[in-house]
């Protein structure tokens, strides 16, 4: 129950957000699936990569919020071990 007060609470704060600062969590989450898009089997980050996020570091102040790259079956591991508990 309390987790899903916490998700609106997030949703409904995200609504007052400026563009500015979706539309660079857009470009930060995009950048984060290509990095994972990518055939090695543990994609590393490479120069280009740095680069980006020495620039959102310098024009968005909460680029750190965005920087955990998982892959997207370590995410649903976790939700079914939660559901498990």
């Amino acid at each position: 129950m309390l987790n899903i007060l916490c998700a609106l609470a997030r949703a409904l704060l995200n609504a007052f957000r400026s563009r500015r600062d979706l539309v660079f969590e857009t470009l930060a989450l995009r950048q984060q699936l290509g990095v994972l898009q990518r055939s090695v089997k543990r994609p590393r980050l490479r120069n280009a990569d740095r680069a980006f996020w020495v620039l959102m570091s310098r024009w968005w102040g909460r680029w750190s919020a965005s920087l955990l790259i998982v892959e997207p079956a370590t995410v649903t591991k976790g939700h079914r071990a939660g559901f498990r508990r």
